[in-house]
Order: structure tokens, then C-alpha cells, then sequence
């Protein structure tokens, strides 16, 4: 198939690598001209994925246009600039065309899930949302990887899994787009309270009981916005909050891991080229949340760390200090 990926970033590179492995005839589209330029003539993206080739079966372009003979649209942007990325391509992405959404989180402003938020951007509804436990740097490396493919239409994710799957990287399927995304927005935010935890010197035992309490406060999000209680459990729940609070390629657990060091939320953001969407999504999540009456306690702390300058320390005595409930 003819696949066209927006985004020139790590996980959409990744994706790329993976996709021309697999036969399909691929594009990656990104903003910054003279960086693309770079990749195409040195095969290698420094930027975003250093130290893996880059084949030159792929192809490299800034111009949409080239969307327009697309079989599959891929959505890898982070989850901030979606929106502005579906106004750029909606002429552009073909009625027919599959499209697959890489992007984890809500929306700043509406508060829609990505894959409701690319359908309204492209004015259609055939999206497919991609989540798991899948950090570039070991899918783009052939690390055996497991995630799933979510939509409405089972069909559509079945169509996915078989432009995706490899004995290597495992896509499994699901009807409940819902709880995937909802899990891959939470996961993220999770990951800075783990982080700062682990930052701050505390221990496994730590660790392990605000993944734990994570998995609750996922848990009881996702089921009130509709999904299925069952997929928490599953490659975009439990699976990826699992490695976005322990991987040492985690960039929301560096965050928090630096801001329980004692560092500045601005000079730590400022020193980044890559995205940690946690960041943006605390806010997102707890906002969603609030609408929808439920309690997410270590999400309300990240949230105010983040974004009111709360102090650490005081944020872990706050979660400490709470009533304990029942399990």
C-alpha cells in the first residue's frame, strides 16, 4: 500500500522503518524543510532517532500534496498539534485512505480523544487509533514490541493489524478505541508522579503503588467516558503505563525524575527537543475528569506541579496525607 506519515519525529519514523520493512511504499512528511532535506540526503534522523539507518525506499517531502495518493494516513504528530496538522491535510488525505492515529492524549481545548479529533479534522470517520508499549527506539531496532489497534469498526482495526503486524511487532485488535486512548493519555501523566518519585530517591515499593494507584485512577476514567472495564488491563493500559514509569527511554518519567531533583518545570522543558506529552495532558486529563465527577488524585498533584508551580514536597505530603479509602 501507498502509506503517507505525517510527522518526522522518533515514533514516526519508527513507524516508517517498520511500514517500508514490511513492502509498503512509504512517505514521511515533515514542517522543517531544510531538516527534511537533511534526512533524505544522510538517511539518518539525529534529531529524533540517532544511530539507526534510514532505508532509501522511504521517501521524505514537506509538501501535503503528496498525501493525496495516500492508501494509509498516518497521524504522528504529538497530540498538541493535531489539530493545526488535520487543517493542513484535510484537502488533501483521500475519502478512501485508512487513517491511523500514532498520538496519545485529549485535546487542550475541546477535550477530544485523538481519533475523534482527526475525524472531525478530515471530515470522516475510518481512524484507527495505534497504542502500546512501543518506544521508537526498540521498535526502529527490531525489539519484539506488542500493541493494539483500536476502532469502532473491528474491521478497520483488523486492516491495520495486517499492514502492521510482524513476527517482531505484534498488533493485536480491539473495539474500544475509547479505553485505548484514554490509557495512552493517562499513562503519560502517571509516569512524571513515578518519576518525580523516583527523582526525589524514594524506592520500588514507591513506585510501585502510584503505578498501581494509576491503573485505578485510568481505570475509573476510561470506564466513565464508555469504555470497556476490561481494557485497562490490556497493551494500552497497563502494558504501556508499565514502561512509560520504568523504561530509561521514558521521556515523562525524565521529566518528573528532574523536577523531584529540585529543577524548574521551564528550564526542564527548555532543554528538550522531544515532547513529553504528560506535561501537556495533566491538565487535559484532570479538566476531563473533573466534567465527569471523578477523583484522580495523583493526576490533580502532577497537574498542579506542572502547571501552578507547586512545590514537590509538598505535593507528595498532600498524596501521603489523604484519607486512605478501600481498593
Amino acid at each position: 500500500m501507498k502509506v503517507f506519515v505525517i510527522g518526522d519525529g522518533g515514533w514516526g519514523t519508527a513507524n516508517a522503518l517498520l511500514l517500508a520493512g514490511n513492502g509498503h511504499d512509504v512517505a514521511v512528511w515533515g514542517a522543517d524543510a531544510a531538516y527534511v532535506d537533511e534526512i533524505a540526503r544522510t538517511r539518518q534522523n539525529p534529531r529524533y532517532l540517532p544511530g539507526v539507518a534510514m532505508p532509501p525506499e522511504i521517501k521524505w517531502t514537506t509538501s501535503p500534496e503528496d498525501a493525496s495518493g495516500a492508501d494509509v494516513v498516518v497521524v504522528a504528530s504529538p497530540s498538541r498539534y493535531v489539530g493545526a496538522v488535520c487543517a493542513t491535510f484535510r484537502r488533501f488525505v483521500p475519502a478512501h485512505a485508512l487513517v491511523v492515529s500514532l498520538a496519545k492524549g485529549f485535546c487542550e481545548n475541546t477535550h477530544l480523544r485523538m481519533t475523534e479529533l482527526i475525524a472531525k479534522g478530515f471530515g470522516r470517520g475510518r481512524i484507527v487509533a495505534l497504542s502500546g508499549p512501543s518506544h521508537a527506539e526498540e521498535v526502529s531496532r527490531g525489539i519484539p514490541t506488542a500493541v493494539v489497534a483500536a476502532a469502532a469498526d473491528i474491521d478497520d482495526a483488523r486492516l491495520a493489524q495486517s499492514i502492521w503486524n510482524t513476527p517482531l511487532f505484534r498488533v493485536y485488535v480491539s473495539d474500544d478505541p475509547v479505553g485505548v486512548e484514554t490509557g495512552g493519555a493517562v499513562k503519560n501523566v502517571i509516569a512524571l508522579a513515578v518519576g518525580v518519585s523516583d527523582g526525589l530517591g524514594f524506592g520500588d515499593n514507591t513506585r510501585a503503588a502510584l503505578i498501581t494507584r494509576g491503573v485505578a485512577e485510568m481505570s475509573r476514567l476510561a470506564c466513565a467516558l464508555g469504555a470497556k472495564p476490561h481494557t485497562v488491563a490490556g497493551l494500552s493500559g497497563m502494558g504501556d503505563l508499565v514502561v512509560t514509569c520504568t523504561s530509561r527511554h521514558s521521556r515523562n518519567r525524565g521529566v518528573g525524575e528532574r523536577l523531584g531533583r529540585g529543577e524548574r518545570i521551564e528550564d526542564v522543558l527548555g532543554s528538550m527537543q522531544m515532547v513529553a506529552e504528560g506535561v501537556w495532558n495533566a491538565k487535559a486529563v484532570c479538566e476531563v475528569a473533573k466534567v465527569r465527577g471523578v477523583e484522580m488524585p495523583i493526576s490533580e498533584i502532577v497537574c498542579r506541579v506542572c502547571h501552578e508551580a507547586f512545590p514537590v514536597k509538598e505535593a507528595i505530603s498532600l498524596l501521603l496525607n489523604r484519607p486512605p479509602g478501600c481498593e
